[in-house]
């Protein structure tokens, strides 16, 4: 389980990742290849729930102002997920701002937070992220939501590091993870009389 309560899945190719763009910072264009091919499903599952259709393009546009600004990071695998997902945040904004006349998706009601019960049933939902359908959903869930719940689970970032390409607190990222991952746990048919698939937000908690 990440910090902050919420499950993300485990990132094993971490290491590799932080090898492949220190030798990528040295000019090595193969591990820069590397580094593409770990990052790229997950940044690219991160843009369809934030653009849709548009995904693809918007990573395109991402990864050369990676390429080009790659000598600038100072990190490990883990840093680096971080601060991808950050530049793809931005061209994703930069996007939606041009596109801003296109209807938006109806967002979900409020009372589909109110799921009762202790029973984690998260693995059901989450591996249904990969799916178009689950993906729509993502993207009908209120702004803070989505991309708490797709920084977490789809990108594989921690509290912190989530909380950082956002611009806000740990606290807040978590609640927001929280509740998109009920939504969708319900909305995706999992088990809806007990699903619980953070710990709620702890009283007096920084947001």
């Amino acid at each position: 389980m990440g910090q902050g309560g919420v499950p993300r899945r485990p990132q094993p190719r971490d290491g590799e990742l932080g090898a492949a763009v220190a030798r990528a910072q040295d000019g090595d264009e193969a591990a820069f290849a590397v580094a593409y091919r770990i990052v790229q499903p997950g940044l690219l599952g991160y843009l369809r729930g934030l653009v849709g259709e548009d995904a693809e393009d918007v990573a395109s546009d991402a990864w050369l102002e990676i390429a080009r600004d790659l000598g600038r990071f100072r990190g490990d695998g883990a840093g680096f997920r971080g601060w991808t997902a950050t530049i793809a945040r931005h061209r994703a904004l930069d996007h939606l701002r041009r596109q801003r006349s296109r209807p938006r998706a109806a967002q979900l009601e409020q009372d589909a937070l109110e799921l009762p019960g202790r029973h984690s049933t998260h693995d059901q939902a989450l591996e249904s992220l990969s799916t178009a359908r689950a993906l729509e959903l993502v993207r009908a869930l209120p702004r803070d939501q989505a991309e708490a719940v797709l920084l977490r689970v789809v990108v594989g970032l921690d509290g912190p590091a989530a909380a950082r390409v956002l611009g806000k607190r740990p606290g807040a990222v978590r609640t927001a993870a929280y509740r998109g991952l009920r939504r969708l746990a319900r909305q995706l048919g999992t088990d809806t009389a007990g699903v619980t698939d953070a710990d709620p937000p702890t009283p007096g908690e920084p947001r």
